[in-house]
C-alpha cells in the first residue's frame, strides 16, 4: 500500500519545494493539496469538523502553482489535489491547467474532485448551491472532451459549451487519474461510477460497509473488471487502521500532515516513516 500525504500549504508553512524533496527522498508516494480561493469573513456555513475554522483555510496556496513547483524538483513523487473545487473554475481553463501539470510531470497528477462545503465561498463564484453536484458532472464532461484524442464538441446543461478544438497538451494518459471526495451515498457513488477512477473518503471511517456499496454501483454502471480505487484521505494513522485499509483492498492511503513550519513537518514525517 502506497503511503501519501496531504497538507494545507500556506504562506506560513514549509514550502512546496522543501516538502516535495523531503517526501521523495524519504520514499513517500505522493503529495496532495487542498484548495480554497478565499474564506468570506461573514458566513453562516459551519465548519464541517465543528468549532472554529482553522487559520490555514484562509491562507492556502494555489494548489496548481504549488504542485508545479513540487513537480519541478522531483522525479517520482505523485502530485494531486485533495480536492479541486471544480465549480469555482472556468472548465476550459481548468482543463488546460490540469493537462499542463500532468504533461510536465510525466503523468504524475491525480485530480481530486470535490463539491465544497462553504456556501459563501461558492456564492462568490456564482455557484448555485443546490445544483453544484450536477455542475461538477457537467464541467467534468466538458474537460474530458478537451482531453480527448480527437476534437470533440460539448454542450452542457448549465450554459457551458466548447467547440471541437485543438487543445494541447493532453494529460499523459488521455485523462488524469480522478478521485471524487464526499460522503458515501447513492448520488456520490453514481458520479464516481460515471466519470472517475475511485473515491477519496475523508478520514476513512465506515469503509467496511460503504466500499461494497460503491462496488455494486460500479458494476451496475458497466465499468470494467477493475474495482474502483478507494483512497482514504486525511488519515491520522495507526498500524491497525492501515492494516484494515489494506484488507479492504486499498492500494494507497493519504496521511494528514500539520500546517506547520519546516521543523514540525519534518518531525511528523520522521514519525510516519515507520509506516513506509
Amino acid at each position: 500500500m502506497r503511503i501519501s500525504t496531504t497538507i494545507f500549504l500556506t504562506d506560513e508553512t514549509i514550502s512546496p519545494v522543501r516538502i516535495a524533496r523531503e517526501l521523495e527522498e524519504r520514499g513517500f508516494a505522493g503529495l496532495y493539496l487542498p484548495e480554497h480561493t478565499h474564506i468570506p469573513v461573514e458566513r453562516t456555513t459551519s465548519y464541517p469538523a465543528g468549532g472554529t475554522l482553522p487559520r490555514e483555510y484562509g491562507r492556502t496556496l494555489d494548489p496548481f502553482v504549488a504542485l508545479g513547483q513540487a513537480a519541478a524538483v522531483t522525479d517520482r513523487l505523485g502530485l494531486g489535489t485533495g480536492i479541486t473545487l471544480v465549480t469555482q473554475h472556468d472548465p476550459i481553463a481548468l482543463a488546460k491547467q490540469i493537462a499542463t501539470l500532468d504533461h510536465l510531470s510525466g503523468g504524475r497528477f491525480t485530480l481530486g474532485v470535490g463539491f465544497g462545503w462553504n456556501r459563501e465561498e461558492a456564492a462568490d463564484h456564482g455557484v448555485e448551491w443546490a445544483t453544484r453536484r450536477e455542475l461538477v458532472r457537467d464541467r467534468m464532461a466538458l474537460m474530458r472532451a478537451l482531453w480527448a484524442a480527437e476534437p470533440i464538441a460539448y454542450e452542457g446543461g448549465f450554459g457551458i459549451s466548447v467547440r471541437a478544438s485543438q487543445a494541447y497538451p493532453k494529460p499523459a494518459g488521455g485523462a488524469p487519474r480522478t478521485l471524487v471526495g464526499g460522503a458515501a451515498g447513492p448520488k456520490l457513488f453514481a458520479q464516481i461510477a460515471e466519470y472517475a477512477d475511485g473515491w477519496m473518503p475523508i478520514g476513512g471511517r465506515g469503509l467496511s460497509e460503504t466500499v461494497p456499496v460503491l462496488r455494486e454501483a460500479w458494476e451496475a454502471a458497466g465499468r470494467g473488471p477493475e474495482a474502483p480505487q478507494v483512497v482514504p484521505y486525511a488519515v491520522q494513522p495507526n498500524p491497525g487502521k492501515l492494516a484494515h485499509y489494506e484488507e479492504l483492498g486499498c492500494e494507497e492511503v493519504v496521511l494528514q500532515l500539520p500546517p506547520a513550519d519546516e521543523t514540525e513537518v519534518l518531525r511528523v514525517l520522521d514519525d510516519y516513516a515507520k509506516y513506509l
